[in-house]
């Protein structure tokens, strides 16, 4: 009985604490905060329009030199940037979805690029994501029960034909995972039951072991909505946080998966456990060894901050809000139709529950370039 009255009491003091601690915190917001006195940019300075910060100078410039020099009809500038990633492949995958929105517009550039290199991988397995995507383009994002026949009749016609591009596509470079990832891509839409796609996913990682795309693509197909559960889909996520190798983002796929959860709960927020909390902090270390210009980490970092409040981790939660900085336009606080006001919220209660002192503000706010 001793014990029940413990756990009881406790129980009790935790909804305690969110039911009483959060009105509190709100009403200190808006009368007292002010966020430059904790290290934190000032609300004036926050910036909506992104996640981040923009990409380097340089780096924009390439990309868009690349897409003039392919509406120009130019596929041979696409192909010395898709060969410029190496075997970084990450970062190839990241150039040939770049391609794949210029060939949304006009892909008379990449017919020539196949014509005059039938052998190219590259070529090959763009050609074969932009038919996947066009699929999906055709579906839409809702549910399936809200999809009209005629279009899902279509999507799922549309489906085969690019895993078998996919298919020809790995021939021509065995070691290359692309064509593998169009393959995960398209298995769901495709209906593969789970021994259909094991194959698929053993292809993938056998060549690139932590691909993020790749991983990214597989939550889905493992997540509830599609041909999993949410503990398949959680016990995915978890694995991807213990096998993330420093310097990559791949730990950043077991929030993409409290977000899929998020979206399919009923519940105000998720359940507070010892092992979320665990995986936060691993989580939160392994981004702190991602290169500080990585264009994913932005929005994953916002995504550590909301789910670490959610967890109660007010400290963790104000570090990452230190290092976000002022951008604001990430989905957790998009999600409430004002970004700036959701934003300034959380990092409120996170000074205020974290109970932090005010600090000097005589720095720099957040990932810059």
């Amino acid at each position: 009985m001793t014990i029940f009255l413990a756990v009881a009491l406790g129980v009790f003091l935790i909804v305690l604490l969110r039911s009483t601690i959060p009105g509190g915190a709100d009403r200190w917001i808006e009368k007292h905060f002010v966020a430059s006195a904790y290290g934190l940019p000032p609300r004036e300075a926050l910036d909506n329009r992104r996640a981040g910060p923009p990409p380097a100078a340089h780096r924009a410039q390439e990309r868009q030199d690349v897409a003039d020099a392919a509406w120009q009809g130019d596929w041979k500038a696409a192909d010395r940037y898709v060969r410029a990633a190496g075997d970084d492949w990450d970062a190839r995958w990241d150039r040939l979805e770049l391609l794949q929105y210029v060939a949304r517009k006009d892909s008379a550039w990449l017919d020539a690029w196949r014509t005059a290199e039938p052998a190219n991988c590259d070529a090959a397995t763009l050609h074969a994501s932009l038919m996947v995507h066009r699929a999906w383009e055709i579906r839409g994002s809702a549910f399936a029960h809200a999809v009209p026949d005629s279009d899902m009749k279509r999507f799922r016609a549309m489906l085969p034909a690019a895993i078998e591009e996919a298919r020809r596509a790995a021939l021509l470079d065995p070691a290359n995972p692309g064509p593998w990832v169009v393959m995960v891509t398209a298995a769901r839409g495709a209906q593969y039951g789970h021994e259909q796609f094991e194959p698929l996913w053993k292809g993938l990682v056998a060549r690139a072991p932590h691909h993020y795309e790749g991983h990214g693509q597989a939550l889905q197909y493992w997540c509830a909505k599609w041909y999993g559960s949410n503990r398949q889909m959680m016990r995915f996520a978890r694995q991807a946080v213990r096998k993330a190798p420093a310097g990559s983002p791949l730990a950043g796929i077991y929030l993409h998966a409290l977000s899929e959860l998020a979206d399919r709960s009923s519940a105000a927020s998720l359940p507070v456990t010892p092992m979320t909390r665990s995986l936060l902090k691993r989580i939160a270390a392994s981004f702190d060894q991602v290169a500080p210009d990585d264009e994913r980490l932005p929005v994953l970092r916002h995504l550590l901050a909301h789910y670490m409040l959610q967890s109660m981790m007010y400290g963790p939660a104000l570090e990452q809000f230190r290092k976000i900085g002022p951008w604001c336009g990430a989905e957790p606080w998009r999600k409430a139709g004002n970004p700036i006001m959701a934003f300034e919220a959380a990092r409120g209660r996170a000074v205020k529950l974290s109970r932090a002192r005010p600090t000097p503000t005589a720095q720099g706010y957040g990932m810059a370039r």
